[in-house]
């Protein structure tokens, strides 16, 4: 079953008279259970295609499906709702909240989608039990190492049970063994709960997870694991 699905996608920005064409006409299906690496040089094209997956942005001409559904034409309040039940993020920075606790951030989406207490802190709890932060769960972010803070911002992304896990350069604030460790628990989770995930990278570390490696030049998908298009 696919989880996204993106038809004769373009993206054009302009300022002033100058154009940048991001995406020149892409086409792409994820399936549900995925690890997928979009890789490719700065200005590919990846972190644009990752934000129309994510509706983050909307293309300039074609379609974007998520869960069946076509996002194209949704407005941004619609676009929001479907992204709070169906899609979590992993972003570089980690984009904790600095004054909430562990537990906090990772609370924060469901007390968004109005799950009630008792169903909150199980879920929260099972999310820190599941990224090995149980014992950092009244910790803020100023309080853990980048590792730990990136554990926390997947836990975040897994709590409100999305289908779709999307990550923009996971791995690129930290060190080699806290990589790995962040891709080691991303994997093993992607293996228990079946929760598609595709990120947007230029670390080797990270595309060497991937059981499939989409890769983009100049704004087109020019491989597909291995096969060129």
């Amino acid at each position: 079953m696919e989880v996204t699905k993106v038809i004769d996608a373009t993206r054009v920005y302009k300022i002033g008279e100058v154009e940048t064409r991001a995406l020149r006409g892409v086409n792409l299906s994820i399936a549900g259970g995925e690890f997928s690496a979009l890789v490719g040089p700065s200005g590919s094209g990846k972190t644009t295609l990752l934000q129309l997956i994510g509706l983050l942005d909307q293309p300039t001409s074609g379609q974007v499906f998520v869960n069946g559904q076509d996002a194209t034409h949704l407005n941004r309040n619609q676009r929001a709702d479907l992204r709070k039940h169906s899609i979590g993020f992993v972003f570089q920075f980690f984009a904790l909240i600095p004054t909430l606790t562990a537990y906090e951030n990772v609370e924060m989406p469901l007390l968004l989608n109005g799950t009630k207490g008792g169903d909150r802190k199980r879920r929260v709890n099972e999310m820190l039990e599941a990224v090995g932060l149980s014992d950092r769960a009244q910790h803020r972010p100023d309080q853990l190492s980048g590792g730990q803070q990136q554990r926390v911002a997947v836990a975040r992304a897994l709590a409100t049970n999305p289908k779709l896990i999307l990550a923009d350069e996971p791995t690129a604030n930290l060190d080699t063994e806290n990589g790995k460790q962040v891709m080691d628990i991303m994997q093993r989770l992607n293996k228990e709960t079946g929760v598609t995930f595709v990120f947007a990278t230029h670390d080797p570390r990270v595309i060497g997870y991937a059981n499939r490696v989409i890769t983009l030049e100049d704004g087109l998908i020019v491989k597909d694991n291995g096969i060129t298009k």
